[in-house]
């Protein structure tokens, strides 16, 4: 019951989150300020009083206190619209770079495996740029090929104006 209640009070902290999804920094600050902040410190409240009354070492009281222990990075959110309020859009994000290492495992040899990382790195790279990887990926061989300038190498990194300001074209866009 007491694992049902908190995850009830944090989904209610998610549903102001929501409601300012798509909104500027500073509006998203302003109805955190609002909404969330009352929620939050209800929260911690009850965490601290649920504590009382749980066996210390249950898995619930563990989990309270380490969420007291982290409620200062836990609420950081609160306080600047630009932060959102957990990892999610980064883990999902990273999740085809770590799917990517894992199969690197099976790629032969030390080397071919380095070589798969920094190459699955680089097509995440321009995903997360909205740039076509395959047609970055011959682009960038073909000049490489046709003698371009050592000293000009970070022109054609995936993030390079070269690349993201065509992200609206059709052969270059994700």
């Amino acid at each position: 019951p007491v694992a049902r209640e908190a995850l009830e009070r944090i989904a209610q902290l998610y549903a102001v989150e929501k409601a300012l999804r798509g909104r500027s920094d500073a509006e998203r600050r302003a109805g955190r300020q609002a909404h969330a902040r009352p929620l939050a410190a209800a929260l911690k409240q009850w965490f601290e009083a649920k504590l009382d009354h749980l066996a210390q070492k249950s898995d619930t009281a563990k989990a309270l206190r380490y969420a007291l222990r982290h409620w200062d990075g836990l609420t950081l959110y609160l306080d600047d619209g630009r932060i959102e309020m957990d990892t999610n859009a980064v883990e999902r994000a990273m999740r085809p770079i770590k799917l990517n290492a894992k199969n690197s495992l099976f790629a032969g040899c030390d080397e071919g495996a380095e070589s798969w990382a920094v190459l699955a790195s680089l097509i995440e790279t321009c995903k997360l740029n909205s740039v076509s990887a395959e047609h970055w990926l011959s682009d960038v061989l073909s000049k490489l090929v046709n003698g371009w300038p050592a000293a000009r190498l970070d022109e054609l990194l995936p993030w390079s104006s070269t690349y993201t300001m065509h992200a609206h074209d059709p052969r270059l866009a994700a």
